[in-house]
Order: structure tokens, then C-alpha cells, then sequence
């Protein structure tokens, strides 16, 4: 429930079923009547007619939290409310009933208790006056659409249950992939001579064991074989035949797989952004690419960006993260498990409340939300829908237009 009340009275304004009222002299003794037309009373509020005995029905919001406030009239004239007994009765689409009874002040029936949002119930309305009892039933629905089962799942509408979730508050940063200090490889001569045979090109892969290179030794003119101590792909050839190879590397063969992404850490996040901690690592356009965890500062920072650096690693099997490439990633700093919340993508704007919709079958209804902590994720919710509540995780964008183009929201 919403804490802070718009100003002005606001009148509950009614999508309405056929009203059925009944009378008798009889006390607690219902005969059906005619089905009444819609009509408002001189506070904007719903008349209830039964004969010349009629109640106005109105929710009042002049800064308190929203109450019944019932006008009793007959032949049109004020009577006074203290002569008449009344009590609401409402139902919810998830079966909660709630019973109000009423206190007579001035002109006015007030309702003991708080009309809690959203105002959409099944009425039932009975007033005692003169011995007479009145019964009015309706129903009142706000916010709230039918979508089928089929229709749901082409608009990508998924199901969940509020509860317990962990909100993480994280820090963005960015960061360049780098192959790993132990990706490298130098492939040497094993005594100097003359480059007979080289087999493979930059850009081949190799496996291990595989030939490189044959050389013919300067001491005793036999021709040896090089073979490749890992698999990987040629970074570098460094030799061709009729070279003399020395002590520099003929070839240097990297392992595309072994990288880690070398992330920036402005000054500013050094107290908060640590080792240890897990990363997101997502692509510039947000799609998530792997979690990792943060190893230790590297010894030297990026001078040019005053930043510090530090490495996390990135599992690359396929070789698709080449160095140099720009990504981004989102440090968890701190976590925290909270009894109730809904994913932060299921929040939509209703009037002036942030809601999501209750699922109830084929049945959605809005949920006005007090909310507390926040990430791209989750959102904690303070109060406004029970623990076990399923809701629109999903696809809730679909109902908010379903119930706009229906009008299925009044004004309050």
C-alpha cells in the first residue's frame, strides 16, 4: 500500500456487472430487485438505490489513507447516519474477504479500516435502516485483464513466485581480453643449425607432438626433428629453410582458450572492488558472456587512464575472445538476502504507483508496490503482495497494454 495519499477526494469509480439490490421489512430476510443503472451522487461517489432509501459510495484520500465514506439519503435528503447500519463486505480475485464496519460522524458513515490498493473487489453492501434491510451486490475490477493461456506464452509472458531472492549491489567496469602469462609457448632449436623443413604457418593450429621443423646440427651435420611441446595455434614463425636457427624461438604457439579480461579500476572503487569478488562479464551491448571471479591487482597500472588493473578469467574454449577485445563487467560488492521480491524487468507504471501484475489462471491484476533495495535483476518489495503470490515475471509490458486498451483502471 502506497504510504502517501494524493490529494482531493477520490471516488471509486466502478466497472460494473448488473447490480442486483433487495429490500424487505423483514430484517436479514433478502427479495431480489431490478437491476439499477450506474448512477453518481453529489460527492462523485456510486448510488446504491433500493426504493427512496439510497447510500453514495465513496473511497476518501484527503490525506489519509484511503477509507469508505458513505453518504444514507431518502427521497434524495440526507438522513441521519446514525440510524443506519452498515457493513461492506469485499472479495478479492485471489479469495481474500475482508469485512468493514462503518461509525457514524456528522453527515457521513466512515469505514473502520484502510481500503487497501488495488480497489478491486466483489461488493457486497448491506445497510439496516428503520428495520429495513438493503442488499447490494457488485463487482469492481481495476487493473486488472484476462489473457489466455496461448495468447500469454506467444507474448512471452513467464510465471513466478515472489519470495526470497539475493540483491546484489554491483560496480561497472571495463576491460580488454588478454591472453593468460601461461598461454605462451617459445619453440627452440635444441642445438643450433641450419632450418632444413618448416611445416606450419602463422595462424595454423598444432597439435602436441606434431613436427615444426626439421634443423641440420652445425656440430654433427644430423638432421633432428622439432615437435610442438602443446597444442594451440601459431602466433609466430620466426624461421624459414636455409635459416640458421640460434637461440631465438622458431616458433611461439599460443592457446586461444587460456585468456582473462584486464579490467580498469578508477581510484574511486579501489576501497570497494577487491579480489575474490565475482564479475559478470557481458559484452558492450549486455549480453552475458561468462562469471568469473577478480584475482589480485596487477603489479603495474594503466598509466595512460589512471586506473588500476586487475584480471579475471574468461573460459574461451571455442577461441571466440580474442585479445583485444573491448568487454564489460559488473562487480558484485555486496549482497544481501531479502524475505520478498520480484525481478526488476516485471515493474510497470500504473497511475501513480509502481505495480506487477498477480496471476491468477488466466486472470492478471495489478499490485501496487512499496519497493526497497534495486539491481538490474531483483527489487526488493516492502509490502503490496503476499509471499507465494505468482506474478508476470516476464512479458509484463503485454498486460499493462492489454489493460490500457481496456480501460480496465479508473481514476481514484
Amino acid at each position: 500500500m502506497k504510504t502517501n495519499w494524493k490529494i482531493g477526494a477520490a471516488v471509486a469509480v466502478f466497472l460494473l456487472v448488473p447490480m442486483a439490490a433487495c429490500s424487505t421489512d423483514v430484517p436479514n430476510e433478502a427479495v431480489e430487485g431490478e437491476a439499477a443503472e450506474e448512477e453518481k451522487g453529489p460527492h462523485r461517489g456510486k448510488m446504491l438505490r433500493d426504493g427512496d432509501f439510497a447510500v453514495e459510495m465513496t473511497v476518501f484520500e484527503d490525506g489519509v489513507p484511503p477509507e469508505f465514506r458513505v453518504y444514507p439519503t431518502r427521497d434524495g435528503k440526507p438522513i441521519d447516519p446514525k440510524t443506519v447500519k452498515l457493513t461492506v463486505t469485499l472479495k478479492r480475485l485471489d479469495g481474500e474477504i475482508e469485512k468493514f464496519a462503518f461509525k457514524a460522524e456528522k453527515d457521513v458513515l466512515v469505514g473502520q479500516g484502510v481500503v487497501v490498493e488495488p480497489h478491486s473487489f466483489d461488493y457486497e453492501v448491506v445497510a439496516v435502516e428503520n428495520g429495513k434491510r438493503h442488499v447490494w451486490k457488485y463487482s469492481s475490477p481495476e487493473g486488472q485483464t484476462k489473457i489466455n493461456a496461448s495468447a500469454a506464452k506467444d507474448g512471452g509472458i513467464v510465471i513466478e513466485t515472489v519470495g526470497p531472492q539475493t540483491i546484489s549491489e554491483t560496480r561497472e567496469v571495463e576491460g580488454v581480453v588478454q591472453l593468460n602469462t601461461t598461454a605462451r609457448s617459445e619453440v627452440r632449436a635444441q642445438f643450433p643449425g641450419k632450418v632444413m623443413q618448416v611445416t606450419k604457418a602463422v595462424g595454423d593450429y598444432v597439435k602436441k607432438g606434431q613436427l615444426l621443423a626439421r634443423i641440420e646440427s652445425s656440430e654433427s651435420l644430423q638432421i633432428y626433428p622439432v615437435y610442438s611441446p602443446v597444442s594451440g595455434v601459431v602466433a609466430e614463425r620466426n624461421a624459414n629453410v636455409g635459416n640458421v636457427a640460434y637461440d631465438q624461438p622458431i616458433y611461439v604457439i599460443t592457446d586461444p582458450s587460456s585468456t582473462s579480461v584486464v579490467f580498469n579500476i578508477f581510484p574511486r572503487d579501489l576501497g570497494t572492488i577487491r579480489p575474490g569478488q565475482k564479475v559478470i562479464i557481458e559484452t558492450l551491448d549486455g549480453k552475458i558472456v561468462a562469471e568469473s571471479t577478480l584475482g589480485g591487482y596487477l603489479p603495474e597500472g594503466n598509466a595512460a587512464a589512471g586506473t588500476a588493473l586487475v584480471r579475471a578469467n574468461l573460459p574461451n574454449r571455442d577461441g571466440r575472445w580474442r585479445p583485444g577485445i573491448a568487454l564489460h563487467g559488473k562487480v558484485m560488492v555486496s549482497a544481501v538476502t531479502v524475505p520478498l521480491a520480484v525481478r526488476t524487468e516485471a515493474l510497470q507504471p500504473f497511475r501513480d504507483f509502481t505495480v506487477v501484475y498477480a496471476n491468477f489462471g488466466e486472470m492478471y491484476e495489478a499490485r501496487m508496490l512499496e519497493l526497497g533495495r534495486k539491481s538490474s535483476e531483483w527489487t526488493e518489495v516492502l509490502s503490496g503482495i503476499k509471499p507465494g503470490t505468482k506474478y508476470a515475471a516476464k512479458g509484463s509490458f503485454l498486460i499493462r497494454q492489454d489493460i490500457e486498451k481496456s480501460g480496465a483502471s479508473h481514476d481514484h
